[in-house]
Parts: C-alpha cells; structure tokens; sequence
C-alpha cells in the first residue's frame, strides 16, 4: 500500500514538474514580440552559393560559354579561367568580373550569367529546425513567407507546440531578434493573419509541445 502511494505521488511529482516547466517554456516563447507582418526588401537581390549552378554565355563565343556548378569553396572554372570567385556575388558582378578576366584574351566580351539550380550562400538560407516534418535548410526567394517555409518542410509534427515557435532574425549590425509566429493557427485553424514574410539567413524555430 506505501510502495502504491509513493508510485502516484512520484508520477503527480512528474506531472506537476511538466506543467511547470511548459508553462515556463510557453511564457519564454509568449515574451517574444510578435513578427512583423511585412519584413520583404523590394531591393532584394539573390546572391549567389557554393552548389548553385550557373550558365555563362559568351555572346559571339560559343566554345568559351558553359555551365558549371559553383564549388564548395566558391569557386568557379571554365575555359580560359581556373579560378573565378562566385560565392557572395550577383550574377550581374560575376558577369562584370568574368568580361574583364577574358577581356585579356579576347576583344570586348560581352557575358551573361544565368543562375539555376538554386541553394544561395548559407548567410541567406532559411533554415527550419524542430518539430516540422522534415526540417532542413531552404533557399530563399523573393516574397517568402511563413505559409511557403511550412509548405516546403511538410508542416508540423503531431508534437509540435506550434504556437511556441519563433523566428530568429539577423539585425543591424550583427544583432539577432527573437520573434514569436502561431503555426497553430496559421496550419491547422487557417487563420491568414498569421502568415508573416521571412527574411534571409532567418531560423525558424519550433518546439515540442509538453501536453
């Protein structure tokens, strides 16, 4: 009879513990401020990565045009070149520094850099971690929002304390923001008030749900 008394007020202790520690999880969580509805630059340009794969097209030179992914170091080569850094640049700068390295071996290059095969740089990837189906880093685009990343990762898992996640996002200088988001109500109520923008190099974080 003692042994059964100690077992039930041992697991009551546990429950007890749990309420405690979600509640003081939820109010963590419920401190954040809100995440601005609209966050999107017009004036937003991709960057290009390491794995993104770029078609560079020589106008009148054809054996000098190719495609070829951007290396792990950033890196890209072709003809003519061994070594052309790609990694932090716009297709239109890397276009611009390709025409003056050929410029030295043929009369006023005219290049075009066509980007596909998109990963961008990791500074820019959104990354998804926690109680999503399938968390994992995404490219960003333009006019991302909230509604697009929980599409991509397949939406929450049965244990997602959806409510309870935030975003964290990269200020001015170097400072990082904590926002809080309602994936509960934007996934499973529909509730499009809750549909916020992301931005690059944002980290959606979601936890799990005590209860």
């Amino acid at each position: 009879m003692v042994t059964r008394l100690h077992d039930v007020i041992g697991v009551a202790f546990r429950w007890v513990l749990l309420g405690v520690l979600g509640t003081l999880v939820l109010g963590c969580a419920s401190s954040y401020p809100p995440a601005p509805v609209s966050a999107a630059s017009a004036d937003y340009r991709y960057i290009i990565g390491p794995g993104d794969n770029v078609n560079i097209i020589v106008w009148r030179n054809p054996e000098l045009s190719m495609s070829v992914p951007v290396r792990p170091d950033g890196m890209i080569a072709g003809p003519l070149i061994e070594d052309m850094p790609a990694m932090g640049k716009t297709p239109t700068a890397l276009a611009r520094d390709m025409e003056k390295a050929l410029g030295t071996f043929i009369r006023d290059p005219v290049v075009t850099v066509v980007v596909t095969g998109f990963v961008g740089t990791q500074s820019e990837q959104i990354r998804v971690l926690g109680e999503a189906s399938k968390p994992q880093a995404l490219p960003y685009r333009q006019d991302t929002t909230l509604l697009d990343v929980m599409i991509a990762v397949g939406g929450l898992t049965d244990f997602a304390d959806g409510n309870g996640a935030s975003i964290v996002r990269l200020g001015a200088e170097g400072s990082r923001q904590q926002y809080r988001v309602r994936l509960n109500d934007l996934i499973r109520r529909g509730d499009v008030s809750a549909n916020v923008d992301m931005k690059p190099g944002d980290v959606l974080i979601i936890p799990q749900s005590w209860f």
